[in-house]
């Protein structure tokens, strides 16, 4: 499927009929063959945009790359915090500290920061988006603008009509033949990669029902307790940003996305509707929006189900696991976090070692690090690559599972698709100044979502 192809007037509908039929792979092919490397000297410049955890361990990565040189010579974040945490870390790296040439004059706070970092770069060099996802269509967008190659972690988008804008702005990208990845890393697993191709070999036998679980006690920012600090507003929502669905999708986007993606891979299809529940539990004084437990039935063209289970709450059951069922037996998908996967293949549907039938006889790699060689052996080798197509189909699908529970209401995939509440339509906008797109009521506590009662939208 390539839909970023079309012309401007491709309907949703037909981006929804030609999405069923998306294979796993992870590139596309792009519109032109234009030539596009790093730079003269084979270096490849690195900026880095949002200097929270999951940025600085992405850096880490590309830094990690045994393939050529390659060089981080930027930093951008509205905390500054955050920011001189990031480069003290990497810059005393005893592995790739050497890496690191961010001196003062390149390192950038506040929301043009990205900008900033960006123009520190070449065309050719690559620019990580590792900022809250509402701001990741900006961002993304300046970056085609000037010829660069993108690393932008999942979610990709946050709801519907960013969806759509993501998928038109990525057309600019593959008409210039950028590289860009998606921090959906799961699908770079050599494991589950085997383990695909023998689901689709037919080993499980038909594939009717898959499961998918990320049952944990509180995490990340998901819960936030107001605001006493001297932040602004808008800075305290952008630090607890887990907990505010214009920044992130809240805790269902950015939680369960990897198992619902690893699941549909596996079955090789998105699910075209799905229902949900979810609730708020011992919430206190918290002011986020997010429920603390969701449950949600997806289902495919063909009738198969996928089954998630998503909770933040202490005490209960823990799981962090993805299962398929075919007519012949079961396929582990993962079931120890994100890596190792340990996935594996049962006949029958109890997992008994007596009936185990295949798993992964060596040393798992680590997907996080996959994902950027193959990021960066794409831009050396010029090959194909962009993963932004199946990045808004994970954001989308996982979404509209949220969305189903927050209103109470079953939801198609073309129904979201077509949605118009865009959660921060000024955001581009946005200054350090600026007052959030979601502002407290006089108890100072935020609109949250009232299943049956508010069934349009998400949040009033």
């Amino acid at each position: 499927m390539n839909l970023e192809n079309k012309s401007p007037g491709s309907s949703r509908r037909e981006f929804l009929k030609s999405s069923s039929q998306v294979a796993a792979a992870t590139t596309l092919v792009a519109a032109s063959a234009q030539h596009v490397h790093a730079a003269e000297d084979n270096t490849i410049r690195v900026a880095l945009v949002g200097c929270g955890g999951r940025g600085t361990g992405a850096a880490l990565n590309a830094l990690s790359v045994e393939n050529g040189p390659i060089q981080l010579v930027a930093l951008a974040d509205v905390f500054e915090k955050n920011l001189r945490s990031t480069h003290t870390s990497l810059s005393k790296h005893k592995k790739v500290g050497s890496k690191v040439d961010v001196p003062e004059e390149r390192q950038f706070i506040g929301f043009d920061g990205y900008k900033k970092a960006i123009d520190c770069l070449r065309p050719g060099d690559v620019v990580i988006f590792a900022t809250p996802p509402g701001f990741r269509w900006v961002h993304y967008t300046y970056a085609i603008e000037k010829g660069l190659n993108v690393f932008m972690e999942k979610p990709v988008t946050i709801d519907a009509p960013t969806s759509a804008r993501m998928l038109e702005i990525n057309k600019k990208a593959l008409d210039k033949n950028l590289k860009v990845g998606v921090g959906l890393m799961c699908r770079h697993c050599k494991v589950r990669q085997e383990l695909f191709d023998r689901i689709q070999n037919g080993e499980i036998g038909d594939v009717s029902l898959l499961r998918a679980y990320r049952m944990a006690g509180p995490t990340a920012s998901a819960a936030v307790p107001p605001n006493t600090t001297d932040l602004s507003e808008l800075q305290y929502q952008i630090k607890n940003f887990h907990g505010f669905l214009w920044l992130s999708g809240g805790a269902v986007s950015d939680f369960l996305i990897h198992n619902i993606d690893e699941a549909c891979w596996m079955k090789n299809d998105w699910p075209v509707r799905v229902h949900s529940v979810g609730g708020r539990h011992y919430r206190g004084d918290m002011i986020d929006q997010n429920f603390d437990s969701y449950g949600m039935e997806y289902t495919f063209a063909d009738g198969a189900k996928l089954l998630v289970d998503g909770r933040t709450i202490a005490g209960c059951k823990q799981e962090f696991a993805s299962y398929a069922h075919g007519s012949k037996g079961l396929a582990v998908i993962s079931s120890a976090s994100h890596t190792p996967a340990k996935s594996r293949i049962y006949e029958g549907h109890n997992m008994d070692k007596s009936k185990l039938l295949w798993d992964w006889p060596e040393r798992e790699e680590n997907p996080y690090q996959l994902e950027w060689n193959d990021l960066i052996a794409a831009i050396r080798n010029d090959t194909p690559y962009n993963e932004v197509e199946r990045g808004v189909m994970a954001s989308a699908v996982t979404s509209m599972g949220r969305m189903a529970a927050h209103t109470g209401q079953e939801i198609t995939l073309e129904q979201f698709m077509s949605h118009d509440h865009e959660f921060a339509p000024n955001i581009a906008d946005l200054t350090l100044d600026s007052a959030s797109p979601l502002q407290a009521n006089a108890d100072g506590h935020y609109s949250i979502p009232m299943p049956g009662l508010v069934k349009k939208q998400e949040y009033l």
